[in-house]
C-alpha cells in the first residue's frame, strides 16, 4: 500500500515537471529574445557613435560616408568595372561626401589598386577613396566549402561584413558584388541606408531547375544527379537557401540589376519590383569605336578571342574543344589559319590553377601550338587584340551580362555567344532588323558557327560588324551614369550635405 502511494506521488510529481515544461521553454525563448534585442540594440547605438566620429570633417561638420562592399576591388573583370565607373559618377555629383571601399586585396596599396583600374579600364577618379583591409577574405572562397558552397559563401560573407561594419560605418552602403547576406547586417545594426547592384543572382530558378531535372552541371556533380535520393535532398537545400536569398534581398532599399535575364531572377526571389531598376554595366565602348575598322584585317592569320575571368562559370574548356574541332574542319575545308587567345584575370590561386588545367586540356587535343593565354594584361594590349580578332568566342550558360562581348561588338570583332542569359536577351539582338552577332550551345555549334564566320565574304562580316557597332551606345559608360545616379538618388535624399 504505501509502495502503490509513494508510485503515485512519483507519477504526480513526474506530471507535474511535464506540466511546467511549455511554459518553462515560453519564458527562456521570450528572454532570449528580449536579451538579443538589448544586445543588438547596445551594438546599434555603438555603431552609430562611431558612424558620427567617423563622419565629421576637419571642419566639424558631417561629412556624409558612400561604403562600396567589393572585396574583389583589384580584380579585372566587368564587376570592377561597374565599382569604378560607379565612383567616378557619384563624385562627380556628391564631390564632398568621402568615399570608402571595403576590400579583402590586402596584398596591394592604396595606389597600386588605382593604377590597377586604370590600366585595366582606363578610368581615372577625381577625388580621393578610402580604402578599408579586409583580413577575413577567405571566409567568402569557394574553396573553403566544398559542400554547402553557397550556403558556406553566404555566411563567411556575414561575418566579412561585420569587420568591414566595425571599421567604418557608411551613411550609404552598396553592395557592389552580390554578397545579400550582408545588407541586413548594414541596414539594421548599422543604422545605413542600403542598395545592392546584382551582376548574378546567387541562386536562380534555372539552378533548381538544373537540380530538379538531375542534369550535372559545374555546380552540380555527377555523383549528385546519378543519386535520386540527393538530388532530393540538394533541391530542398537549394529552395530553402532560395527563400533566405529572398528575405536578405529584400532588404535593399533600391536593387540595380544588369541585365533582363537577371531582372526576372531577382523579381522572383526578392520580389522588390517597386524598387528595382534594370541598369547596364557600364562598357567603354567609345574607345573600341575610336578603333578603324578595315574591310580586311592586316593579317592573314584570324584570331579568334575570348574575354572573361578564369572562373568555372565561363566554360573556357567548351571554347578549346570547340576550336579543336574547327581546326579539325580547318584541314578539310581548306579554312585559314587560326588561332584561340584566351584573355582574362586570375583573382587567386584557384583560378590560375584553372588556367594550368585549361593548359594540359589544349596539350591533351593536340592544340597547344595555337592556344595562346593572356592573364591581367593592360588595357591597350586588350585593344589591340580585340582590334585584330575576327571572332569573339563566349560560352557562359546563361551570363548574366557580359561586357567582354559588347566590347567585342564595338571593337569590331563578329561576336559568338552562348544562346541563352543576357547575351541572348539583350545584346546579340537584331539592330533595325540587321544581324549583330551568332549564338551557339555545343562544341559542334559552336565549330560550325565559326567556320560558318570564317568562310563567309570580308563584305559580309563588315555588315555585320557594322551593325554590332551602331546597336551598342546603350551600353556606353555615359549612359550607365544617367541610369544609375537615377536608381541611387533615394539613398541621398536624407544626406543634406550632399551637394552637386
Amino acid at each position: 500500500m504505501a509502495a502503490a502511494e509513494k508510485g503515485w506521488c512519483l507519477c504526480e510529481l513526474l506530471r507535474f515537471f511535464y506540466s511546467l515544461i511549455f511554459p518553462w521553454l515560453f519564458v527562456c525563448g521570450t528572454l532570449c529574445v528580449c536579451l538579443l534585442i538589448i544586445v543588438l540594440w547596445r551594438l546599434r547605438l555603438r555603431l552609430q557613435r562611431k558612424k558620427k566620429s567617423a563622419s565629421s570633417s576637419k571642419t566639424g561638420k558631417h561629412q556624409t560616408v558612400i561604403a562600396f562592399f567589393h572585396p574583389y576591388c583589384n580584380a579585372g573583370g566587368g564587376g570592377e568595372r561597374v565599382l569604378w565607373c560607379a565612383l567616378r559618377a557619384l563624385q562627380k555629383k556628391y564631390p564632398e561626401a568621402l568615399y570608402v571601399v571595403y576590400t579583402g586585396d590586402a596584398d596591394v596599396s592604396d595606389q597600386q589598386i588605382l593604377e590597377g583600374a586604370f590600366r585595366r579600364f582606363n578610368i581615372r577618379l577625381t577625388r580621393p577613396v578610402k580604402f578599408v583591409f579586409l583580413r577575413k577574405r577567405y571566409l567568402v572562397e569557394d574553396s573553403l566549402y566544398p559542400h554547402f558552397t553557397l550556403l558556406g559563401q553566404s555566411l563567411g560573407s556575414i561575418f566579412l561584413g561585420w569587420e568591414a561594419l566595425m571599421q567604418c560605418v557608411p551613411d550609404v552602403y552598396i553592395d557592389s558584388m552580390g554578397y545579400a547576406f550582408t545588407l541586413p547586417l548594414f541596414k539594421y545594426l548599422g543604422g545605413c541606408r542600403v542598395g545592392s547592384y546584382v551582376h548574378y543572382p546567387t541562386i536562380s530558378t534555372d539552378m533548381l531547375s538544373v537540380v530538379k531535372n538531375q542534369n550535372v552541371g559545374f555546380n552540380n556533380a555527377a555523383f549528385i544527379t546519378r543519386n535520386p535520393f540527393l538530388s532530393k535532398v540538394k533541391l530542398v537545400y537549394y529552395y530553402l537557401f532560395a527563400f533566405m536569398y529572398g528575405l536578405v534581398g529584400s532588404c535593399s532599399d533600391i536593387v540595380m540589376v544588369n541585365s533582363s535575364w537577371t531582372l526576372n531572377h531577382i523579381l522572383s526571389l526578392w520580389k522588390v519590383g517597386n524598387c528595382t531598376n534594370i541598369v547596364y554595366p557600364p562598357c567603354d565602348v567609345q574607345t573600341f569605336l575610336d578603333l578603324p575598322l578595315h574591310k580586311e584585317k592586316a593579317t592573314s592569320e584570324h584570331l579568334v578571342v575570348s574575354i572573361g575571368q578564369f572562373r568555372p562559370e565561363k566554360n573556357h574548356p567548351l571554347q578549346i574543344r570547340a576550336f579543336a574541332k574547327l581546326l579539325n574542319k580547318k584541314e578539310s575545308e581548306s579554312l585559314p589559319p587560326l588561332k584561340l587567345v584566351l584573355i582574362g584575370g586570375c583573382r587567386n590561386q584557384d583560378d590560375e590553377l584553372r588556367v594550368n588545367q585549361l593548359r594540359r586540356l589544349a596539350e591533351d587535343l593536340g592544340v597547344q601550338e595555337d592556344v595562346e593565354f593572356k592573364i591581367n594584361i593592360p588595357f591597350d594590349e586588350l585593344k589591340n587584340y580585340l582590334s585584330e580578332a575576327t571572332v569573339g568566342l563566349h560560352t557562359m550558360w546563361n551570363e548574366h551580362f557580359g561586357i567582354g562581348i559588347v566590347e567585342c561588338m564595338a571593337a569590331g570583332t563578329i561576336v559568338l555567344a552562348h544562346d541563352s542569359g543576357g547575351p541572348k536577351l539583350d545584346i546579340v539582338v537584331p539592330h533595325h532588323g540587321e544581324r549583330t552577332g551568332f549564338l551557339a550551345e555545343s562544341e559542334e555549334g559552336y565549330a560550325e558557327t565559326m567556320a560558318h564566320i570564317l568562310s563567309m565574304s570580308a563584305e559580309q562580316r563588315l555588315q555585320i560588324r557594322n551593325s554590332a557597332r551602331a546597336s551598342v551606345s546603350r551600353f556606353s559608360d555615359q549612359e550607365f551614369e544617367v541610369a544609375f545616379l537615377s536608381s541611387v538618388e533615394q539613398l541621398f535624399q536624407k544626406c543634406h550635405t550632399c551637394t552637386n
